[in-house]
């Protein structure tokens, strides 16, 4: 995942406290007015172009062939007005978004300052940003006189010493401090920590997997792990799911939710109108400050959620991406406790178990005992292996997610 560069606080917004605040108060900073009228202009553009293809569809006395062809350039548009509206959407929630944040104190403010430039790095303006898990990030603006830069991974550690907080930097910070002055929001450790390991084998007579997977920390404390089966298998099947993986990575790291960048890459698909391209989608979206799991599956094979000797499978019974136009992927909701794995697999791992593999492929997890996430994902590929007779008929993936406590 990309770093992106972050906005701007003490440039970007304008305070918005009416008289100077007490030392430690909570103030509040939103968008320049100037900014939050051009976000809401183009909302407002956006919501109005998706108005103009909000129409029904009627079909007329047309041929076949012509109906078909109006049928299809009216879902399009339904695409195209779906997009538009998320689009406006987000737009308009940043345009109104008012961010809190609470002052350091004095005392603490010049002791940082002085303890970071003595390491060569200028910090303005340090203060805490409050979020809804209860925690306090604390944001800065740093720069160097350093030619080749500061790791900001450096000013992370010292401050977790200044402060006596355990304290990293966000994915929305730049790597390095340069001469050039940039916001760094270093965030508190969540409390949760989560591994992933992989394992996976492509089906004989195939030298491209038609299986794709991906592995991405959204915001802070937030890690989305998504596993995507291409229809049948080889290049195109690879090419398909690793499409699908690209547009969700893409879309949430724009604003989208799960749920909604789900149903915009599957009217996507289904505009295409190609039968034979209908990936599956498996999205593991974990709180590692509350310890929570929400799954969504889109046709995909089964999930496990493995806690000591007790392991419980996931189904959902819906259908891969793009067969109908709208699609809803309601999310199995789980709480993690320290020591839990998650487990996802794609079809081949399930079909090479054949006849009772519900039964036989949960045996295998249960009996699966290692506790590092790389090494129990090639130990279940091993079983699959086992199981299928050394055949591979169907391209197969697993990735494991660790669970461990470490902020109690």
């Amino acid at each position: 995942m990309t770093r992106e560069e972050p906005r701007q606080l003490h440039k970007s917004f304008r305070y918005t406290a009416g008289k100077k605040a007490e030392e430690g108060e909570l103030q509040t900073a939103q968008v320049s007015e100037l900014c939050r009228r051009k976000l809401l202009n183009y909302a407002d553009t956006f919501y109005e172009l998706a108005r103009n293809y909000d129409r029904e569809f009627n079909p007329g006395k047309e041929d076949r062939q012509t109906l078909y062809s109006r049928r299809q350039l009216w879902e399009n548009r339904q695409v195209i007005k779906c997009h538009l509206n998320e689009a406006a959407k987000i737009m308009t929630e940043l345009a109104c978004e008012v961010l809190c944040y609470r002052p350091m104190e004095e005392k603490q403010k010049k002791r940082i300052v002085r303890a970071l430039k003595e390491e060569g790095i200028q910090v303005e303006n340090p203060c805490y940003v409050p979020d809804e898990q209860g925690t306090e990030s604390v944001v800065l603006t740093m720069s160097t006189d350093k030619a080749s830069g500061i790791p900001g991974e450096e000013a992370a550690d010292m401050l977790t010493v200044l402060l006596g907080r355990r304290l990293r930097l966000s994915v929305v910070s730049p790597c390095v401090i340069e001469k050039t002055p940039h916001s760094f929001v270093l965030e508190e450790q969540p409390r949760f920590l989560a591994l992933t390991g992989f394992a996976r084998a492509i089906k004989e007579d195939e030298t491209i997997s038609g299986d794709n997977y991906s592995v991405l920390e959204v915001e802070k404390g937030r890690l989305v792990m998504m596993l995507s089966d291409g229809t049948g298998s080889g290049e195109r099947a690879g090419q398909d799911s690793g499409k699908v993986l690209d547009l969700m990575e893409k879309m949430m790291e724009t604003g989208y939710s799960v749920e909604a960048a789900v149903k915009m890459v599957n009217t996507a698909l289904f505009a295409l109108g190609e039968d034979q391209n209908h990936p599956t989608l498996d999205v593991c979206d974990l709180d590692l400050h509350k310890g929570a799991m929400e799954l969504r599956k889109a046709g995909g094979a089964v999930t496990f959620l493995k806690r000591q000797s007790e392991t419980e499978a996931l189904t959902v019974g819906n259908l891969p991406l793009g067969i109908f136009q709208q699609v809803e992927v309601q999310p199995v909701c789980r709480n993690l406790q320290d020591g839990d794995y998650v487990i996802m697999v794609s079809d081949g791992v399930v079909d090479a178990f054949e006849e009772a593999y519900e039964d036989a492929l949960l045996q295998a997890v249960e009996a699966a005992e290692t506790q590092n996430p790389g090494g129990m994902a090639e130990w279940l590929l091993r079983a699959a292996l086992r199981a299928g007779k050394g055949r591979v008929k169907d391209d197969m993936t697993i990735g494991v997610i660790g669970i461990w406590e470490v902020c109690p």
